[in-house]
């Protein structure tokens, strides 16, 4: 638990501070020795209370402002909070870790400055919170505010214990096979496995055995019995991807397997029952697909038992954000890098691109984007040329800037990151919400504005 020296035994006010545990918390003397460390801070440095008492704080944060513009130094010299987001911190195993900080001068009963207080908070705090504020849904690792989504997403456990055939229509890229994967891991099946195939992929004449199997000398190749998906299926789910591209001949096969619950191998008279739940999926729309006799009625009704639609992309603009974050969340983890988010004018690219890749092509902007930035935002010069984004301006240099025009550009990027709602963009950058009407107001910040302006 997180220990307060001498210095915070004389001070009452930092009682109430250190009743949050929430945030990292931390206290030092005039001199940058640190005198508290609350639980918070532990968790998120990696270090205990008892190894950084009566250390400096640049020893153990060790950020790239601690010696060039430490805001915990402005607080202090001009008595006033200091907000500088983002930042990456270095904890105790040598990783970077990116959090918002906010330092403040601390008061005796005198009015004398005696010390500061830094606040902080990590970028994972910081998405839980955005997606309380900003009302995300999260279901099994599927995140969207899309209230077509939201819908989806209440249906599915109902879906799961039915055992019925699933159809999943939507375009390519849209997350079908998420959807189908989540449907067996809620499933009664989900000890059982998850068998996927990728219908459209394989050639109509090896789909056949790579479904049902074969049986030694059923054909030239064949030296061996060799099970087919739905037998590795079995007691499971068999995930039947981009099904409207199965030929005419196959589908009266696979209609026999959802009528009667068997099949026989190629080259076998031996018929195996199987026991498996079948989701399929495709892009196409099979209603229409029937009317053009491209498939078969019968075999569209025995997989139609229950329908979900998933909306692209283009309709559902409010989960482009809350994606791009994910994303990039999972590649920092993969590339080890520590690239921050998107900058503003790369945000408003992505919320005017059609995206008719839908999910799969901004995964891979992401990583498109995480190819050529090495460090910070994903500024316009990152993403493909498909995109119409003109160049961010230069970022500000700290140390050309006020702290006005450094405040004014922190509050101005987390109302973008909120949607310029002020509760959120407030409760993001640790201030009340008064604050931040009084900070607008002052600091004359417009939706329109730009930090250029």
């Amino acid at each position: 638990m997180g220990k307060k020296g001498e210095f915070s035994r004389d001070s009452g006010i930092l009682e109430a501070i250190f009743d949050s545990v929430a945030d990292g918390i931390f206290t030092v003397d005039s001199d940058f020795v640190i005198t508290s460390f609350n639980h918070g801070a532990e968790m998120t440095t990696g270090y205990s209370a008892d190894s950084v008492l009566g250390k400096t704080c640049s020893d153990v944060l060790k950020t790239d402002l601690c010696r060039s513009d430490c805001p915990l130094k402005k607080a202090l010299e001009e008595g006033q909070s200091c907000m500088r987001y983002p930042i990456a911190i270095t904890d105790a195993n040598g990783n970077k870790v990116t959090v918002s900080l906010t330092a403040s001068s601390l008061k005796d009963k005198n009015n004398s400055i005696i010390g500061g207080t830094i606040t902080f908070r990590t970028f994972a705090m910081l998405e839980e919170l955005h997606r309380k504020v900003q009302g995300i849904t999260s279901f099994q690792d599927i995140i969207s505010r899309s209230n077509k989504m939201k819908e989806i997403f209440s249906l599915l456990p109902r879906i799961a214990q039915s055992d019925s055939t699933v159809l999943i229509e939507g375009e390519s890229g849209t997350g079908k096979d998420l959807i189908a994967r989540a449907i067996h891991a809620i499933s009664p099946r989900k000890n059982g496995p998850m068998v996927a195939v990728n219908c459209g992929a394989i050639p109509d004449t090896l789909l056949e055995s790579e479904l049902f199997g074969y049986t030694a000398g059923a054909f030239t190749d064949a030296k061996k019995d060799k099970p087919g998906r739905f037998s590795q299926a079995h007691t499971g789910t068999i995930f039947l991807d981009e099904i409207g591209d199965v030929s005419p001949a196959l589908q009266v096969r696979l209609l026999r397997v959802l009528q009667e619950k068997n099949f026989q191998p190629l080259g076998s008279t031996r018929t195996i029952n199987t026991d498996v739940r079948v989701i399929a999926a495709t892009n196409k729309n099979l209603s229409s697909e029937v009317k053009k006799s491209f498939f078969r009625q019968d075999l569209y009704y025995r997989i139609n038992v229950v329908k979900i639609v998933l909306p692209p992309l283009r309709e559902r603009k409010e989960d482009i954000l809350p994606l791009a974050e994910n994303f990039i969340d999972r590649m920092n983890s993969i590339r080890k890098k520590n690239i921050l988010g998107l900058s503003p004018r790369a945000i408003e690219a992505f919320m005017d691109h059609d995206w008719p890749g839908n999910i799969r092509e901004l995964e891979n902007v992401i990583e498109h984007a995480f190819v050529l930035c090495e460090q910070g935002l994903i500024l316009c010069q990152h993403l493909p040329d498909s995109f119409l984004c003109s160049e961010d301006p230069p970022l500000p240099d700290p140390e050309n800037n006020t702290l006005e025009e450094i405040e004014k550009k922190a509050i101005r990027d987390a109302l973008i990151r909120n949607k310029w709602n002020h509760s959120a963009a407030a409760r993001e950058l640790g201030i009340d919400k008064s604050t931040i009407w009084r900070k607008i107001k002052k600091l004359h910040i417009q939706p329109s504005s730009r930090p250029d302006n």
